[in-house]
């Protein structure tokens, strides 16, 4: 049997149940923000929400509201909204981090958790691109419906959501044919075609690939408004938009090339 977990438990109890080496060490789920220094924060919040009737579901909606506004900071101009939106953004991963824990402290984690963390990241990083397209666009000024910012932002979140979509596809894929779930380890992504994994291996110096989650889009999002700050004017976000986008291109195509050519789908 299980032993009876305390309903106001430790920071040292959270950390050795809801932080396994399962969590800390996983390879492509965790990201860098919460490796690096949000988990050494979330067990405070956790241990604060464990002390209300919040569920961890609960606190997943807490992270979609939070990601969502996170976009909706970026049409204030200027670096207020700017400044509010990295904030955003942090506190979105920090949900991110602390709905998990209380999952796994109570024990109830479940496929409608999982589905609701998935629908979280995916509005984050939808809303955040259009708001980047609208903000290069100098939005809520006269004029801004005239620009083809706004269009450029429209495609650089489809762009975004079929990249992560690619990876939802793989799973739905091996569902589909009963195959076991994928180990979250690095070599699973590993193609099997030289050029590729050379190309790869030069992205780990330029981790390019790497500015399409909410809390990269938020970081260059304040720096080009400090740009645009110094700049007098918005070219630093339309620069940052319009790179975005071609890279993006780059991104999903280099994604779906290194599915169809790794064990993903063997």
């Amino acid at each position: 049997m299980n032993p009876i977990k305390p309903p106001h438990p430790s920071i040292e109890q959270i950390r050795e149940v809801c932080q396994p080496p399962a969590v800390r060490d996983r390879k492509n789920s965790e990201h860098w923000v919460a490796d690096v220094y949000l988990r050494n924060i979330s067990p405070y919040l956790t241990s604060l929400l464990l002390r209300t009737p919040i569920s961890a579901n609960g606190v997943t909606y807490l992270m979609i509201a939070t990601g969502a506004l996170a976009g909706v900071a970026l049409l204030i101009p200027g670096m207020p909204g700017a400044s509010l939106a990295l904030v955003l953004g942090q506190m979105q991963m920090l949900w991110d981090c602390s709905d998990g824990e209380i999952a796994r402290w109570r024990g109830t984690s479940s496929p409608k958790g999982v589905f609701l963390d998935r629908v979280g990241h995916y509005v984050a990083e939808s809303f955040i691109p259009l708001a980047l397209g609208l903000r290069a666009a100098g939005f809520p000024d006269p004029g801004w419906l005239e620009s083809a910012w706004p269009l450029i932002g429209a495609l650089l979140a489809l762009i975004i959501m079929f990249n992560k979509a690619l990876n939802d596809m793989v799973h739905v894929s091996r569902a589909y044919n009963n195959m076991p779930k994928l180990q979250d380890k690095k070599s699973v992504g590993v193609p099997s075609v030289s050029g590729l994994r050379r190309m790869r291996s030069l992205a780990r110096f330029v981790p390019f690939h790497r500015a399409y989650h909410s809390v990269e889009l938020t970081i260059l999002a304040f720096v080009a408004a400090v740009g645009d700050l110094l700049t007098s004017d918005l070219q630093v976000t339309r620069i940052l938009v319009g790179t975005l986008a071609v890279l993006g291109v780059c991104t999903a195509l280099g994604h779906f090339m290194a599915i169809m050519t790794s064990s993903k789908l063997k």
